[in-house]
């Protein structure tokens, strides 16, 4: 196989890939924690994605404000961000200033320094980012029914975590969350780029393998049980616009139903960053000006989780006529299969998304952590293999069992003016 993949467990835990891409003289690092608003338990949400926000306030070897300069100085781009599974770190520089980066990773995931001045700084950033997406309609249906569809599992939250949470959170809980999710066991260090993988390796255990192991961090095991019947549900606040947003329950990314779901969201919804206007909802719900517009996505998730459509209303009509026109695209699908040609362009739309988010340097990367999260790097390798092998009897399958109202939650929002 081409540019392989060299896979290897430090003695304090820690994974390591390193991928030899010698096309360009950059590198990519991703560090990823198997952390994220999965592992937060009512009290702390949040947390995660706070911690992420304190790991840029740096060390006493590598001041919080000298950090973005150093990076910037010798030509790189960094970045972090929280998602429900994990926390992930990433850098991107020219090759011969990647060094930088390995002491600096090594360095916070042990030596960040947890200031209550930084915390209280951190807390008015958090609340004010939380604040701002109060604001959209779409944010509090969107909380809504993520609120209704999880009672039981810590999916329930948001990643920014809830605003009482927000308040009472203290430095202490900060730096514990840290302290225990922050380990070599729980870490996957991903490098692909410019470099020899000998050196690289040898320079990896050099500084990430003095970092004590640690103990292995909790897990939350509290599985979602079965839906009973459609749950339905308003949301009222200031606008003029009408939303409506449909979960349906979607496995988790190692199902095997997984593949033949992506192929059924393309034929839906479109292939996500390709148009989505030759899609059977955006032609037979805009197109016929049953709504000003509509989208869906997935997310590929350790647990089940959902398949979110939200469409956006039309002041004319009413939001039921919308969500009648759905639910018979839905049933067009289950009723028969679909034909084979569609199937074909739909998979190949699919194709075409992930080989375009999976083609540079930071992109290889990004994938080798990524996928490690939830499955291990063969998820990505046999991604388009799977795809192909899709049927149209596959997405019949997939649509009737998936696709039901009494396992879905509708959730629509009524803008009352305005003022409210």
């Amino acid at each position: 196989m081409k540019n392989p993949i060299t896979h290897v467990t430090l003695k304090n835990g820690m994974q390591v890939m390193l991928k030899e891409i010698h096309t360009a003289p950059i590198i990519s690092s991703w560090i990823w924690y198997r952390v994220g608003s999965r592992d937060e338990v009512t009290g702390k949400t949040g947390i995660s994605h706070w911690t992420e926000h304190m790991l840029f306030k740096g060390t006493r070897k590598f001041p919080g404000s000298t950090l973005d300069k150093s990076i910037s100085r010798d030509g790189g781009r960094w970045n972090a961000s929280t998602s429900r599974d994990s926390t992930r770190y990433y850098e991107t520089m020219p090759a011969d200033k990647i060094d930088l980066v390995l002491r600096l990773e090594a360095d916070r995931m042990i030596n960040t320094i947890f200031k209550e001045k930084e915390v209280a700084s951190e807390r008015t950033v958090i609340i004010s980012e939380r604040e701002g997406s109060e604001n959209e309609p779409v944010f509090q249906l969107s909380e809504a029914v993520q609120h209704a569809a999880f009672r039981i599992h810590s999916y329930h939250h948001e990643i920014i975590g809830d605003m009482a949470d927000l308040r009472s959170i203290a430095r202490d809980d900060l730096y514990n969350h840290y302290r225990t999710y922050y380990v070599p066991g729980n870490a996957v260090l991903a490098i692909a780029g410019d470099f020899e993988t000998k050196s690289m390796l040898k320079r990896i255990e050099d500084l990430f393998g003095r970092v004590p192991k640690g103990p292995n961090p909790p897990r939350l095991a509290r599985p979602e049980p079965e839906q009973k019947g459609e749950l339905r549900l308003t949301v009222e606040g200031p606008g003029e616009t009408s939303f409506t947003q449909i979960a349906y329950r979607f496995p988790n990314a190692t199902h095997p139903d997984y593949f033949p779901l992506q192929v059924f969201e393309s034929l839906l919804n479109g292939a996500s960053g390709l148009s989505y206007k030759t899609a059977r909802l955006y032609r037979a719900l805009v197109d016929k000006e049953y709504a000003v517009d509509v989208s869906g996505w997935s997310e590929a998730t350790i647990d089940p989780y959902l398949y979110r459509i939200t469409i956006t209303h039309r002041p004319d009509r009413k939001p039921e006529e919308a969500l009648a026109m759905l639910d018979d695209e839905i049933k067009k699908m289950q009723d028969g299969p679909i034909p084979e040609e569609e199937v074909e362009r739909a998979v190949k739309q699919a194709r075409a998304v992930f080989a375009y988010g999976s083609e540079n340097i930071t992109h290889q990367a990004f994938w080798m952590g990524y996928t490690a999260m939830f499955a291990d790097y063969s998820w990505y390798t046999k991604y388009l293999n799977k795809l192909a092998k899709v049927t149209p009897q596959d997405v019949q399958r997939v649509a009737q069992k998936y696709f039901q109202p009494h396992s879905r939650v509708v959730g629509t929002y009524i803008p009352k003016g305005k003022g409210g």
